[in-house]
């Protein structure tokens, strides 16, 4: 009796649809177990794949996985074997954005049904497999941004399905095989070690799909294929343009964004597809979808990281929202979801590039993950609009809380909060210049950029947004520019390191990079009178009054002010690395274990420091 009673809650279980797909799921647990990362995922044995698993789809009787995808979950090495090749019912497979090394993952040729493969952004090396005819239902491929080298296989003219092929930037080589994809859309061979001719099937492509290779071009080359216009929508909504533009000028309300973005989506499907090329893909919401215009109410969002999300661009469209700033890329909108949810919404303004750079820069962006560093979550592309979406910081930005007006109940951002952001900023700066291979520079490090997190250190937000827009307007972020930058308009790693030295020095004098004198007549760049100060006299006049109330702490002060003018130097050679920077910064105080040195002479700093030795100024 007992067992028939199992037997029948078995029963029961399978028809409320509680099951799980158990080889797929310890296929799963070997991969994951297998491959290093360092990103948390919520899988384990006791819990229900197609229910809970981040990053996993299954089918609808949820029997069998049908999609993975994992971008930016920090894989590190090679794929083990005899792991994803149990996935025979996978049909979309997402691993971009990691740093998965080794050769082609043989394990893939199992994936007979598989019909969209992203791995770019790794670390792949060696050839392609010979035989792409194993994926007879292959519609996309990007393996772009690895290190495959060899011929480009011929094989790849039998996936008859295939329309969007992607394997720039690797080090492929010899001619391009005449392909003759019949429902080809989007082709990028591009910075390759290819030579030879285009062949005639690939001459509908534009030039720029061949760019960075000895490739002689065809001069009929030019015209992209592109995707015949979405078909209107049914009933289209209609927003009067009068309306709109009393909103905005009004002021920024509860709905601002919505309205705003809304007007823009609404028009770019009434133009029968306005919005960037690229065919649907399978699988609803899927993070690897192009992002275009259309009827089917997909969310157009592209989301990094292996996580899953409960919004969507329909939830943000939905949002309360509120103008939280307007900085020199673009405003910055406060955007609480039904489900209170809270994100920050950055429109952008004047970008300078176009679709496939404003991917590439993103998918850049998004690899760089720190906890000192502002996450970008997602990003939206049209041609009339670019979103990028980050996490919210209830505690506002150091310039808010630094120079918010004083007095009242203003609460002064103490010294214990102020080394937290100094040490937080200088660990994300530090974690910024080592993304890209060692090449990516921040660009517009201020304060008003800067925000504390749970733990009131500094977190850098709006990373990658200078190489984006066309033209950066005079405003009062100048004074937190290197020179050569004011001279040559060049923005470096080094360049970086000079405007956090700016941020030191509006933690230590509480004066912004740029301000009037007492007077209001005269404007006063921090970093000259700073240096004036120090060259005359080398007293505590730069310290920020506020400061006062704090005992023991001038030698501390004292370090950060050597370490801020050295990082001012007018030379940019002159100018400490990220690295140094970040021990220079640390070794003030180990804050963490909150180990003050002890001063002598009581508390404050009125006295001048007339036996420290001071740098020489530049």
């Amino acid at each position: 009796m007992k067992k028939l009673w199992v037997f029948f809650c078995l029963i029961l279980l399978f028809g409320l649809g509680i099951s799980d797909p158990i080889e797929d799921k310890q296929a799963l647990l070997d991969f994951f177990n297998g491959i290093p990362h360092y990103r948390f995922l919520n899988w384990n044995q006791s819990s229900i794949v197609c229910n809970n698993w981040t990053g996993v789809t299954c089918n609808s009787d949820k029997t069998r996985v049908i999609a993975l995808r994992l971008p930016g979950v920090g894989f590190n090495g090679s794929i083990p074997p005899n792991t994803l090749s149990r996935l025979t019912a996978l049909e979309i497979l997402s691993l971009r954005s990691n740093r998965i090394s080794g050769a082609f993952p043989v394990d893939l040729l199992s994936l007979k049904n598989l019909s969209y493969l992203y791995l770019q952004f790794n670390q792949f090396s060696g050839a392609l497999p010979l035989d792409f005819s194993v994926w007879k239902n292959l519609t996309v491929v990007n393996l772009s941004y690895n290190g495959f080298n060899g011929s480009i296989p011929s094989s790849i003219s039998n996936l008859t399905r295939l329309t969007y092929l992607n394997l720039a930037n690797n080090l492929l080589f010899g001619e391009i095989p005449d392909l003759g994809l019949p429902h080809l859309q989007e082709l990028s061979l591009a910075n390759n070690k290819l030579t030879g001719s285009v062949p005639k099937s690939l001459q509908k492509f534009p030039n720029s799909s061949f760019l960075g290779n000895n490739i002689l071009m065809s001069p009929s080359a030019g015209q992209s294929p592109g995707p015949s216009p979405s078909p209107k929508p049914k009933n289209g909504v209609k927003l009067r343009g009068a309306a709109l533009y009393g909103v905005i000028v009004g002021g920024s309300v509860v709905g601002l964004f919505a309205i705003v973005v809304l007007l823009l989506i609404c028009c770019s499907k009434r133009k029968g597809g306005n919005g960037p090329s690229g065919k649907a893909q399978k699988g609803e919401s899927s993070p690897d979808k192009p992002i275009q215009g259309g009827q089917d109410g997909n969310t157009k969002l592209v989301f990094f990281e292996g996580l899953n999300y409960a919004f969507d661009l329909e939830d943000l469209l939905r949002a309360s929202a509120e103008v939280l700033g307007k900085g020199t890329f673009g405003t910055a909108y406060k955007a609480v979801l039904e489900d209170a949810t809270t994100v920050v919404v950055k429109r952008l303004k004047e970008v300078g590039v176009g679709k496939r750079e404003f991917e590439q820069q993103m998918e850049i962006v998004g690899r760089v993950t720190h906890e000192n560093v502002a996450q970008l979550r997602a990003y939206y592309y049209s041609k009339d609009e670019k979103l990028m979406v980050y996490d919210y910081y209830s505690q506002g930005s150091v310039s808010a809380l630094l120079h918010g007006k004083r007095g009242g109940d203003r609460i002064p951002l103490d010294w214990d909060t102020r080394l937290r952001i100094a040490v937080g900023a200088a660990r994300g700066i530090a974690c910024i210049h080592s993304g890209n291979n060692g090449k990516l520079v921040h660009g517009n490090i201020k304060a008003s950029n800067v925000f504390l997190n749970s733990q009131n250190y500094g977190c850098v937000a709006d990373l990658g947004l200078s190489t984006l827009i066309t033209s950066v307007p005079p405003t009062r972020a100048t004074g937190y520019r290197a020179p050569e930058v004011n001279e040559i308009k060049k923005l470096s790693q080094a360049s970086d390191i000079y405007s956090y030295g700016v941020l030191l020095l509006e933690l230590l004098t509480g004066k912004s990079a740029i301000h009037s004198s007492s007077g209001g007549d005269e404007v006063i760049h921090l970093v000259r009178w700073v240096q004036s100060v120090v060259r005359e006299e080398w007293t505590a006049e730069v310290f920020d009054m506020e400061l006062m109330r704090y005992p023991n702490i001038e030698e501390e002060m004292v370090e950060m002010l050597q370490v801020a003018m050295t990082c001012v130097s007018r030379v940019p050679d002159q100018r400490p690395k990220i690295t140094d920077v970040v021990k220079m910064v640390e070794d003030i105080r180990r804050i963490d274990t909150g180990n003050r040195p002890s001063t002598e002479g009581g508390s404050g700093v009125s006295t001048p420091y007339a036996s420290t030795s001071a740098p020489t100024p530049q």
